[in-house]
């Protein structure tokens, strides 16, 4: 008898564990997204902004609010947040509490190219659009059409990473003899780059020129500054 009863109870248990997890179940199922929750991860200028964000995270015409979670992918989700021209990548998840939240990087674009169709160079030499939220201060690049970026990488690049020339550089010309030409923010010389390649010693002459220019109060004097030949810096005095 006791052992029949024992067997009963047990039986009875696992009937009300069943009960209990498919109703815990079908209630986690209907629950609602009570709030979405957007970050940007790192101190970014907004090139794309929070209505677009909400809206790529579900295309439904109801608000996100009211969608169940049993319709959403994240895995898809995240694919479209990621296909957008100004995000590097995203990662979107579910909280217990019904909160969907989603961490985006955005792309960082480093030039912009004055094109017939403006664009910016990112970070990773790629061509991103404009945004529509946002003008990036960033240099200009004149005269280089979209198919010649990757040859100009390396050089805003280098504007970029380096303190000296993203303080005082703003724009960047290809001219017609097809060198590479900075204009300063302050003084009117235009420095001539010329080719690529060996940027660093170029830049570093140019450095060592411009402090002592600095120092004898003689940057005024220049019309251009050439960096093309080796070890050397030649100026053009107005």
């Amino acid at each position: 008898m006791n052992k029949m009863l024992t067997y009963l109870k047990y039986c009875s248990l696992i009937v009300l564990v069943i009960i209990l997890f498919a109703f815990t179940s079908k209630r986690n199922k209907e629950r609602k997204i009570n709030e979405v929750l957007i970050e940007f991860v790192e101190e970014q200028d907004p090139y794309v902004n929070e209505l677009t964000v909400n809206k790529l995270l579900i295309q439904n015409p109801e608000k996100v609010t009211n969608v169940g979670k049993e319709i959403l992918v994240l895995n898809t989700v995240e694919k479209k947040l990621d296909a957008h021209e100004m995000i590097e990548y995203s990662d979107v998840y579910l909280t217990v509490n019904g909160e969907l939240r989603a961490k985006i990087k955005q792309r960082t674009p480093i030039a912009r190219v004055n094109a017939v169709t403006p664009f910016y160079v990112d970070v990773t030499g790629n061509t991103m659009p404009l945004s529509e939220s946002y003008s990036a201060h960033v240099p200009l690049v004149h005269n280089v059409s979209e198919r010649e970026v990757t040859e100009v990488f390396p050089l805003l690049k280098k504007i970029r990473e380096d303190e000296f020339l993203k303080k005082h550089v703003v724009g960047v010309y290809l001219n017609m003899k097809k060198q590479y030409e900075l204009e300063l923010r302050v003084y009117s010389f235009r420095v001539i780059v010329g080719g690529i390649e060996d940027l660093n010693s170029k830049i570093k002459n140019f450095k060592a020129f411009y402090q002592k220019a600095l120092k004898d109060k003689s940057l005024e004097k220049y019309k251009q500054v050439s960096l093309q030949f080796s070890n050397q810096v030649v100026c053009t005095i107005k």
